[in-house]
Order: structure tokens, then C-alpha cells, then sequence
């Protein structure tokens, strides 16, 4: 499943090969990831001309014409592909927009997936979206407004990490060695933590999602060019049994709610 670094390069590349350019057709094989139907959405669509591209957590938001804004989620799963002129539309897709110079560019969702028109003065209500909360890739996610955002909360960190109302973009994936940088035990609350612990909380985030973005995301997962990620393995996340790169002890794979965890119990005790 994607998450922010993930989709952060796909927006980044969407923005710099789609700007500027006027959608000629759209060619819809499934209309259930629709938020309207088939000819709403055609209609509101075809040409229109493409704006600047961003993402927010695990969604991209890209700007159609003056009043309308295509918002895209891959849910479990997917791939989205920049296709040059005259080049084949290679595999599926549930979803494919035509450009009037000839590109174009091809959705396909694993499982399930979104693609919603939505006008932009009814995006604060727009329900998926509407309560995102900052991304961490966002200048505004410093420390202190960290820190902010952790006041009055009793959860556990695991539980944090994956609020998507609180912090947009991390999954359980990313969770993984997040937790393990910062030596914290998925299941200490929130409000335990000491002002060292938030800092080195904060840090870890930061740091190693903005590393996984710079390296192109997880090797499993492919860019707007279909070219994979340069992420091939993790710290500690899904290695069960395999030593602690710190200390040697072996990692355990624990229960965290409806989540699994993978801790090294000896770096990330829980106090």
C-alpha cells in the first residue's frame, strides 16, 4: 500500500509532466471509484485544462480548470503511469486520460481506489479528505507544532502514527522504523512521553520519510514512470526473528489492536 513518500513523488512528477495540459477523453473501465457517473464525470472533464498537482497524506489533489480539483486515492494498491505520444497503454487500468498532445496517463487500482471530481468550493466538505490532518512533508510540521498536536492525547503511538485525522500519510509500513529510530514501543500512550521522547519522536518521522521520498519510495511500489522505488528493506518492520541491527536481539512480531508490530524488545522497551 502507498504512503507519503510514495505518493509525494507520484504528485511531484504528476505536476511537472501534466501542467498545462487539456484533457481530450477519458477512458472509464470502472465507474464505482467514481464519486459521480460516467458522463458527470466526462463532462466536467473534457477539456479542461491541468493545474499544479500536490498531495496531502496518502491522497493527490490536482487542479481542473478554475473550479474543480480530480482528487486520487490507490487505496490498497496501484499504478499510475505517465504514457507518452503513440506509446501503449501497457497491462490494465480502470481508468485512463487522454491529452490533446497525445500523452497520457493510466490509473489502476490492486483492490480498490478513488477518483473523485470535486468543485473546489465543496472540498472542506468533501468527506475523505475534508479531515486530513498535516502532512509531515509540510513546512509547517515542526517541532513545536508537534508537539502541539500531542497535547491532551492518551492513545498509544502506534495508534498516532496511523491517525490519519492527526498525521497524514504514515501506514503501517512506514510505523514500522519510525518507532524503532526513535527506540519507542508502539504501545506507550502518548501522554507518557517525556520532551527528549517527543523530540526523538518528531525526528524519526521527519527523517525517515523524507528519506524513503528521496529514494523513490518502496522497491514494490513503482513511480509515475513506472520505474521502482530504491527502499528494499526495512530496520526492523516485517524481519521476525532476524536480529536488531542495533543490539543484536532478535525482533518479535507482536499484536498492536487490529495491527501487527515489529519491535526489537530490547531497544523499544516498554516503561
Amino acid at each position: 500500500m502507498p504512503e507519503l513518500p510514495e505518493i509525494y513523488n507520484l504528485a511531484m512528477q504528476m505536476n511537472k509532466e501534466l501542467q498545462g495540459k487539456t484533457i481530450a477523453d477519458i477512458d472509464i473501465v470502472q465507474e464505482k471509484c467514481l464519486n459521480v457517473n460516467s458522463g458527470e464525470f466526462k463532462e466536467l472533464l473534457t477539456g479542461q485544462s491541468i493545474g499544479e498537482t500536490q498531495s496531502r497524506g496518502k491522497w493527490i489533489f490536482t487542479a481542473a480548470g478554475k473550479d474543480t480539483t480530480l482528487l486520487l486515492n490507490l487505496g490498497m494498491g496501484g499504478d499510475v503511469l505517465y504514457h507518452k505520444p503513440g506509446s501503449e497503454t501497457e497491462g490494465k487500468y480502470k481508468l485512463k486520460f487522454k491529452y490533446t498532445d497525445g500523452t497520457a496517463l493510466s490509473i489502476n487500482f490492486w483492490w480498490f481506489g478513488y477518483v473523485h471530481i470535486v468543485k473546489n468550493n465543496e472540498i472542506k466538505s468533501h468527506k475523505m479528505t475534508s479531515t486530513l490532518g498535516i502532512s509531515p512533508v509540510e513546512p509547517e510540521f515542526t517541532s513545536d507544532y508537534f508537539k502541539k498536536l500531542l497535547t491532551g492525547k492518551k492513545c498509544s503511538l502506534k495508534t498516532l502514527l496511523l491517525d490519519q485525522k492527526t498525521i497524514a500519510g504514515i501506514g503501517n509500513v512506514y510505523a514500522q522504523d519510525i518507532l524503532f529510530t526513535a527506540r519507542l514501543h508502539p504501545e506507550r500512550k502518548v501522554h507518557q512521553l517525556s520532551d527528549d521522547e517527543t523530540e526523538r519522536l518528531y525526528k524519526a518521522i521527519v527523517d525517515n520519510l523524507h528519506f524513503a521520498a528521496a529514494h523513490g519510495g518502496l522497491k514494490f511500489e513503482k513511480d509515475l514512470y513506472g520505474n521502482s522505488g530504491g527502499i528494499e528493506s526495512f530496520l526492523v518492520g516485517y524481519k521476525e526473528g532476524q536480529p536488531c541491527p542495533v543490539c543484536k536481539t532478535s525482533i518479535e512480531k507482536i499484536k498492536t489492536g487490529s495491527t501487527a508490530s515489529y519491535i526489537c524488545p530490547n531497544c523499544q522497551r516498554q516503561e
